[in-house]
């Protein structure tokens, strides 16, 4: 047996077998962790309210070797996203979070920049905050994964796009300048180019007390799903349905 314990973000769970759960956990320790929670509909004591998704727990799970699944031995609550109001929009808010890192994180690769990320984004989640968290976390999510293009020049020129317009297309990478723009691309407003610079070299909490309503940076954030969605070579589920609210 090799027991071992790690802090660790909840991020998905399913129905195995009558009363098992598999359990994905995004740990501290080791990245993305696969495993079978035993009985866990059953025994409130070992993880009673502690496999809810984006909940924040300290994990201990038997690891042995050529096996894929771990053995989920027990989770202890650290802190819960359940502990306040759930809305509609700040569970849809959660649930994009653990899509996101479900499907960009690879499995047994370890990321303390990126756990660090989840835990302070996961704190400004637990007000009225909305559109703000969520921006930064796809903003970050995209630069630590390697996809995020620069803001400043045309991918295709190298033209300064400082104060001018830009435009990005949903097949291509990067930011192009006028001239080399291609049909039915998009365009990005100067105003959201700039508020990603502040957001690259700031803090989630240093936004904390901007109004952030919908309209403000959507460009931005249609730009950041669109990268994402290609490198994975698939939707993303969740931002369909924050889309809507």
């Amino acid at each position: 047996m090799a027991l071992k314990e790690s802090e660790a973000i909840v991020l998905r769970t399913y129905p195995l077998r009558e009363s098992d759960l598999l359990v994905t956990l995004f740990t501290r320790l080791e990245g993305k962790v696969k495993g079978v929670a035993r009985a866990a509909k059953k025994s409130k004591r070992r993880f009673g309210g502690a496999l809810e998704p984006m909940t924040y727990v300290r994990a201990v799970y038997d690891d042995r070797e050529r096996q894929e699944l771990v053995r989920l031995d027990s989770c202890e609550v650290i802190e819960s996203p359940m502990a306040g109001e759930v809305t509609y929009a700040r569970a849809t808010a959660l649930a994009h979070m653990a899509e996101l890192l479900d499907q960009l994180m690879p499995d047994r690769e370890a990321s303390d920049a990126v756990f660090r990320l989840t835990l302070a984004v996961l704190v400004e989640l637990r007000g009225r905050a909305l559109w703000m968290p969520v921006t930064y976390f796809e903003l970050w999510m995209t630069r630590l994964m390697g996809f995020l293009p620069e803001f400043t020049e045309c991918a295709v020129c190298g033209r300064a796009l400082d104060g001018t317009r830009a435009y990005w297309h949903a097949l291509a990478d990067g930011l192009v300048c006028a001239d080399d723009k291609r049909i039915a691309s998009s365009e990005m407003s100067p105003e959201s180019r700039k508020l990603a610079a502040q957001m690259l070299r700031s803090r989630v909490s240093d936004f904390a007390e901007f109004d952030w309503p919908k309209v403000l940076a959507a460009d931005l954030r249609k730009f950041l799903i669109q990268i994402l969605e290609r490198h994975i070579e698939k939707k993303l589920v969740t931002a369909g349905m924050l889309d809507k609210i």
